[in-house]
């Protein structure tokens, strides 16, 4: 069956909603078996797994001697494990080179404690490159889904991504409390930890106390002036 546009959304969606999976490698020391493990993600420019893995790790180590491997996010809520939506991507991980410092200074910023542990002990960053998707949204609704129906490009991501995300840390601490407060009925209080860590066209990344909380924009922003008048928005409905 081919997935319908609002099932890749859905599945789209999944993806940048959750911060962690199981990572499924191919066994080194019991060759031929699967080996699954539970890792954080962030995405690059094309909303790919990024992954910080150390080389002692037995993933690493799987990975390094067949890239080949698979993710599996499953989303968070209430209820039957099996009613959840959940999504596996499957492909190969491939190693981040020195042209790829956008991606690095992207997850740091969800993950800021892995800025130390990057720089003292083995850890590298890989992507992993999709050949298939698969997504499981509900009963009778099983999808393959090709990169090529998934691919949507951050049209921010870089410099301009960076930019905004940092005017709202520095400048604007409590609109980011009152989009909380008002669209995820999370209370943030002063001491807490709260910083935005992303965005793209469909919705924007907060980080609260090492947490991540997606919100979405009331409708898809094309620019970042399209992107301040929608956080102006959605700022002044939270305080209303």
């Amino acid at each position: 069956m081919n997935p319908d546009q609002a099932s890749i959304n859905e599945a789209r969606e999944l993806l940048l909603t959750r911060d962690s999976g199981v990572l499924s490698t191919i066994s080194v020391q019991l060759p031929g078996f699967p080996f699954g493990s539970l890792v954080p993600y962030s995405t690059d420019e094309h909303q790919f797994p990024v992954v910080l893995i150390s080389g002692i790790a037995q993933h690493t180590r799987n990975v390094l001697a067949d890239p080949k491997c698979s993710l599996t996010i499953v989303e968070a809520q209430q209820g039957h494990v099996q009613a959840k939506g959940r999504l596996t991507i499957i492909g190969s991980m491939e190693m981040l080179g020195a042209g790829d410092d956008e991606v690095k200074e992207k997850y740091y910023r969800y993950y800021s404690e892995a800025r130390t542990y990057h720089k003292t002990h083995d850890f590298e960053f890989y992507r992993l490159r999709p050949v298939r998707y698969r997504y499981i949204g509900g009963f009778g609704k099983i999808f393959w889904i090709d990169p090529a129906q998934m691919a949507k490009a951050n049209p921010f991501f870089g410099a301009e991504e960076r930019g905004m995300v940092m005017h709202m840390n520095e400048d604007h601490q409590s609109a980011m409390r009152a989009y909380l407060g008002h669209f995820r009925r999370i209370k943030v209080g002063s001491s807490d930890e709260l910083s935005m860590a992303g965005l793209d066209q469909q919705g924007f990344d907060l980080v609260v106390n090492k947490q991540k909380v997606r919100i979405p924009f009331p409708r898809p922003v094309n620019s970042p002036e399209e992107v301040r008048t929608a956080l102006v928005e959605m700022a002044k409905q939270a305080r209303s």
